[in-house]
């Protein structure tokens, strides 16, 4: 377990994404979740975010975690505010918000799915993304102010996921959407990466929107590949684009400075969907707990 101490107010996690894959059932389907809880705390992370593993009952569930001395940190939601009203999205999100809550758990991560098209937009190009039309912004803006609105008060932050494959991609995409809103920002630096951003930037920018982090690397190569032949999302996440911080190609020297001294207060997530059969999750997890901590106390 590693011992450095962080900056104040400032906690690691990781994502069972390591040990289990959210959208391919085939990655990490054998590996249990007390095998993942007891690999996060032994490491020495203090918190995890949800998996599909996880119970939806906040008392099991603050069970299960305190058993093992781990927080719940927050959660996935699959937003459709893109299409749906506020009213309808709220109702959609009242058992994950609940569950949330019951847990004591600070972050709501959300992703919007809206627009997407196909049975498996997965599966389909990386090319082939969802894009908002013009002047919807404006509107869809609004819309997730009212939603963050009302999720604050219930004690819980909202953060605004940008990712691959969604409305929010790349670095004008990212621009343009931090200018239209005012609701917190999830950094993402593998997905930053991965879209031709530069997270750096995007913090010189609007650090001050940032209330998430995720701390994912990324494998040039396999993204170059990835790119040349417009390969589906879950088609480089089974060859390996993403992987742990300190193990890929991405200089993590700006976020270490950010986070030690711009005032960021609250989680920094280890996160990488990759393939457990390919990757150790527990040599890997470790491998960027120890990577990150000395990130973190320079």
């Amino acid at each position: 377990m590693a011992s450095e101490k962080l900056v104040s107010e400032v906690h690691l996690g990781v994502s069972p994404l390591s040990w289990t894959n959210d959208v391919l059932a085939e990655l990490g389907g054998d590996i249990s979740l007390e095998t993942c809880l007891k690999d996060a705390a032994e490491i020495g992370y203090e918190g995890v975010e949800l998996g599909r593993k996880f119970p939806k009952d906040g008392q099991k569930l603050s069970s299960i975690l305190s058993d093992y001395g781990l927080r719940l940190i927050g959660g996935w939601h699959s937003g459709f505010l893109t299409e749906r009203s506020v009213e309808e999205e709220w109702k959609a999100a009242a058992d994950h918000c609940r569950l949330l809550k019951d847990c004591g758990s600070q972050v709501l991560v959300y992703g919007e799915c809206g627009l997407m098209t196909g049975a498996s937009p997965w599966d389909e190009p990386l090319s082939k993304r969802p894009c908002l039309k013009q002047g919807e912004l404006s509107t869809y803006a609004d819309k997730l102010g009212e939603f963050a609105a009302r999720l604050k008060e219930t004690g819980i932050k909202f953060a605004y996921h940008h990712h691959l494959k969604m409305v929010v991609e790349s670095a004008e995409d990212i621009d343009a959407f931090c200018e239209a809103t005012e609701v917190g920002l999830l950094l993402d630096t593998g997905h930053a990466y991965a879209a031709g951003a530069d997270y750096a930037e995007i913090l010189r920018k609007f650090g001050s929107r940032v209330a998430h982090i995720h701390l994912k690397d990324v494998r040039r190569d396999i993204l170059e590949r990835a790119r040349k032949n417009d390969w589906s999302f879950n088609s480089a996440v089974r060859e390996g684009m993403f992987t742990v911080p300190g193990d890929g190609d991405i200089d993590f020297s700006a976020i270490g400075e950010f986070i030690r001294s711009s005032g960021y207060r609250g989680w920094v997530v280890v996160e990488a969907e990759q393939d457990p059969a390919k990757a150790a999750p527990r040599l890997y997890t470790e491998r960027a707990n120890l990577f990150v901590r000395k990130l973190l106390t320079g």
